[in-house]
Parts: C-alpha cells; structure tokens; sequence
C-alpha cells in the first residue's frame, strides 16, 4: 500500500459521514435514468455484492461511491442527448474491428498501433470517461482525465509501467460498458464474485447496446463514418451477445503463453483492487484469475472450432506481434481485405520506433510467488492449447502436464 493510500484512508475515517451513507444515495437512485437499455437489476446486484464482498476501505468506499454518482449522470446526459439529437440512433457502425483474447496478450499494443491509421477510429481515454463533449465552453475532458490519471499514478505507482495511460490512449470496451452497470470492469477493480455470476448468467446483450448508442453519439460528430477499432479481452465472455449486436463484426483473437499471462495478470488486478481495498488476498486471488481466465481459454477454444473458417477472424500470436509489429498489421489488412495507405504505413512505422516496448517495462513474474505452478496452469489451459499453441511449442506443453518420473506434475519449465 501506498503511503497516500494510507494517508487518505486515514483522512477518510475522519471525515463527517454523508447524511445518505449508502453507495448511491436514494435521491440520486430516484432521478436515475435506468431504462433503454434496462440497468436497475444490474446495478442493485452490482450495489449489493460491493456493500457485502468488496471489503471496502474508507477511501475506497469514498472514490467508488463518487464513481458510481458519475456513471448515473453520464447515462441521464447520454439519454437527454439522444432524445434531442435521434439521428445517434441511426449511425451505421460498419464491420466494426474487435480485439479480443487472453489478457496481456498484446492487445493492447495492437490497439495503439491499428490507432495510427487515420481512417480508423478509436475511443480514447477521456471519450470513455465522458464520450459527451460539452456543447459550448472549452471542453475540459482532458485535463480532468490527466489530474485523475496523475492521482493515480500516486495511489498505485506500480500501474504505469503495467497498463499505462494517458487521457489520449486508446481504451478498452469495459469502460463504456460501465453506465450500463454490467461490465467486468467492475470485477477488476473489485472482488464481487456475485456480481460476476449474476453477469455471466444474465449476459451482456444490454451492455452491447448501451455500447452502441455511445459508439453512435460519437459518430454523429464525425464528418464520415469511421471504421471503429475497439478492444477488450472481456470480450471473450460475451462473444455471442457481442455478435448479436455487432452482425458483421471483424475479430482479431490475440494469444499468449498462459505461463506469462496468468502473473501478469494477478499482478495487474491487486494493484488495481489495491486500491480500492482494505487488504489483497494474493494466493486467494491468483486462483481466481486462473480458474477465470481458464474458462476464458475454453471460450476462445470453442471459438476457434465455430468461427475460425471465417474472414472475419483472424489469430495472432504475441510472439509475431512483439517480433515484427508491422508484420502482424500488414496481415490483419490483407485478411480483412483493407487498405493499407502510405500514410498510415509511415504512421506506424513511427509509432512502433517510439514505442519499441509497447511502453510496458519488463517484469519478472514468478508462478510460485502466487502459490502456483507451471503444471496445474498448463493443466488448466488445456484445450486452450491444444486449439492453439504453435506446433514448435506444443510438446513442451505436453511435458508441462505429464508429471515427472516420481509421479509428481512438473512445476518450472
């Protein structure tokens, strides 16, 4: 913990409680515009598993409760704009571009750099935390977005160098699904596994339509229709409602060595629960992000077996990604049959000079840390890896599951 986390959850024990201590106080529930899509179940299982299984701290019930105030103003703002400008509703969102696949798995990089192509388009930081630019007055989004970004960055400094930010990077979906109430980004940022098996039984058909009437808000403002690039590797939960809604969507599935994604990803999430927590059960949360992300693989096994004899998918490996980064964009536009521009070529080429890394600093991430081992999670990524470890690599993970010649599965590689 931080030493300002300390300081401002000591700041928050001793500060006057608010008249109405719940999370949302009534008269903001009252005047919440919850319809079109429906949110009031979503957001009274998102309410309840956050009071009963968050183990908030006094600073992260503070920062959360102002959160959520935040999402119902936005949707009342969305609602009232789309009633005085309908035509919104009637943007047509072409083949948009959707990446998905394990996390930490380079999709975000991929992100970033498909974004330098002028003729695609992007939501950016500061579009997701408020996509409605103000209709007169200097529009403030970014520098609101910046000093949060910089609180941030001082509550929980390990993030900049594992998801960084700025109020102009590309962000993912899970934000713009969050004033719908149902999104994972609220399972990141906190432990509520209600809430997430009330989401996966529900599904996220209403999160994809709120997801489109913003998509729709920030089109209108175009002079033309963009090809959207968007991301997340949430999406891989909701593939069937997303293509429900999305018909003629173009996935580019990103893949990664689950021995490398599993850490990353544990250390990713307590930092950002650590926030927002009193204490992080590490071990305890190691599991869970196995056995998610293990469903995860199986999805996107199933998916490959339905979906992949499609030109609408195509696969890409983290190692072709990070290796030959142009490489990988010059296949995605022959798959999907677009054109590559010398401009947009230059643009990446640029982009792929100033960032080498991604800008992701390099971290030692240790399986046995987190209580785990290299043979349980090949074991639980299984038929992931049958559908998709590369040949050359396919053996070694075979030798990952088999035990040792004690009878005991091998835990280093």
């Amino acid at each position: 913990m931080s030493g300002l986390k300390r300081a401002l959850d000591r700041l928050a024990h001793w500060l006057p409680a608010p008249g109405d201590a719940r999370l949302i106080p009534a008269a903001d529930l009252a005047a919440a515009d919850l319809d079109l899509p429906p949110a009031g179940e979503a957001l009274r299982r998102l309410l309840e598993a956050l009071e009963r299984e968050a183990d908030l701290s006094a600073f992260g019930r503070l920062s959360t409760r102002r959160d959520l105030r935040r999402l119902l103003r936005l949707r009342r703002r969305l609602h009232e704009t789309l009633r005085r400008a309908p035509e919104s509703e009637r943007q047509t969102l072409a083949a948009p571009i959707f990446i998905t696949g394990l996390p930490r798995s380079g999709s975000t990089f991929l992100h970033r750099l498909l974004a330098q192509d002028p003729a695609q388009r992007v939501v950016r930081h500061f579009e997701a935390l408020d996509p409605l630019a103000p209709n007169d007055g200097p529009d403030l989004r970014r520098v609101r977005t910046r000093a949060q970004l910089a609180f941030i960055e001082r509550l929980a400094p390990e993030l900049a160098g594992l998801h960084p930010l700025t109020s102009d990077t590309p962000q993912e979906c899970t934000e713009l699904f969050a004033a719908s109430f149902r999104s994972l980004r609220f399972d990141t940022t906190y432990d509520i596994p209600s809430y997430r098996a009330w989401l996966d039984r529900a599904g996220s058909r209403d999160a994809y339509r709120f997801h489109r009437r913003v998509l729709g808000v920030l089109q209108a403002r175009a002079a033309t229709a963009p090809r959207w690039v968007l991301k997340s590797p949430d999406h891989v939960f909701s593939l069937d409602d997303l293509l429900a809604e999305y018909p003629d969507a173009r996935l580019i599935f990103t893949h990664r060595d689950p021995l490398q994604v599993i850490p990353s990803v544990v250390r990713l999430t307590a930092a950002l629960r650590g926030m927002f927590a009193e204490a992080i059960d590490v071990a305890a949360l190691a599991r869970e992000q196995l056995a998610r992300w293990s469903e995860g693989g199986q999805r996107l096994a199933r998916a490959r077996a339905t979906a992949s004899a499609s030109g609408t998918v195509l696969h890409l490996e983290y190692r072709e990604l990070v290796t030959d980064p142009l490489d990988a964009v010059r296949r995605i536009y022959a798959h999907f049959g677009l054109p590559l521009e010398p401009a947009a070529r230059a643009a990446m080429a640029a982009y792929v000079a100033a960032h080498p890394d991604g800008d992701y600093r390099s971290h030692a991430h240790d399986l046995e840390r987190y209580g785990l081992s290299a043979a349980e999670v090949a074991r639980a990524f299984e038929d992931y890896l049958d559908a998709y470890a590369p040949e050359r690599e396919h053996a070694a993970w075979r030798r990952r599951r088999a035990p040792d010649r004690r009878g005991v599965p091998q835990g280093r590689v």
